[in-house]
């Protein structure tokens, strides 16, 4: 039987004080699963954990800047201790400090997108493994782009850090598949969030970006988390070092 119950799953999201990431959380915590909430902000992680346990869920938050390896290590410290386990890994936290043409961006917004883009997420992944490992395995999904496969204008240096983080999922999940731990990336395309604002108050970009769908129109945050539920559920208990697209056909 297909099952994409959660039960008795310790799942950690980042960015999950909103948009994709609340989303993701959200659906999460309806099919079983105990969310772990970390953003940078706590307040804004408390709404969605108050949100969560109005449903009848199980979340938590914490609050943790992905740029920061010191406050990603205190991070797993307070899992271990609270949980002692960890199933699920989402890293949907990101950042894009910079919209305009790479010639003119400067050396710190640059160091940012990767700090927060490739290097949390890539030492979220280490942390995670060992802990996963000891708990009979576990799934784990980046949330990159399409970004990654086809740049996008004003996009360059973020569309390079989604690239590598596709890179990044197929690259561990050939090094963890032995210690039974899934790795797959979610490819969202234009979602209305408050990250992807900048395409959305500029009617020239937006329509320019609509005009890429098929479907003609853009995503809400709940549109992505149905494929981030597969991917972490035994139904994908044979996939990892893949990619799932939901961007409205954009890609084809």
């Amino acid at each position: 039987m297909i099952d994409f119950r959660l039960d008795g799953k310790i799942a950690i999201v980042t960015g999950a004080s909103r948009g994709i990431g609340a989303a993701i959380a959200e659906t999460l915590a309806a099919h079983g699963a105990h969310c772990i909430l970390v953003s940078r902000k706590i307040d804004a992680l408390r709404e969605v954990e108050a949100g969560i346990t109005k449903q009848g869920g199980k979340a938590e938050s914490i609050a943790c800047h992905m740029g920061q390896m010191d406050k990603i290590a205190a991070l797993f410290e307070e899992v271990k201790k609270r949980h002692g386990k960890l199933h699920i890994l989402v890293n949907n936290a990101a950042t894009n400090p910079h919209f305009g043409e790479m010639a003119t961006i400067d050396e710190g917004a640059f160091d940012k997108t990767f700090e927060v883009n490739v290097k949390g997420p890539f030492f979220m992944i280490q942390k995670a493994a060992p802990l996963m490992a000891a708990s009979g395995g576990g799934a784990i999904v980046n949330v990159a782009s399409i970004n990654g496969i086809k740049p996008a204008p004003m996009q360059g240096v973020y569309s390079i850090t989604k690239a590598a983080v596709i890179s990044m999922t197929k690259a561990y999940a050939k090094e963890l598949a032995s210690r039974g731990i899934r790795v797959n990336a979610l490819l969202p395309g234009l979602t209305e969030t408050k990250f992807a604002g900048a395409l959305f108050t500029n009617e020239a970009i937006y329509k320019y970006a609509l005009q890429s769908i098929p479907m003609a129109r853009h995503a809400q945050p709940m549109e992505m988390a149905g494929a981030v539920l597969y991917l972490v559920s035994n139904a994908s208990s044979f996939t990892t070092g893949t990619h799932i697209i939901c961007d409205g056909g954009s890609l084809a």
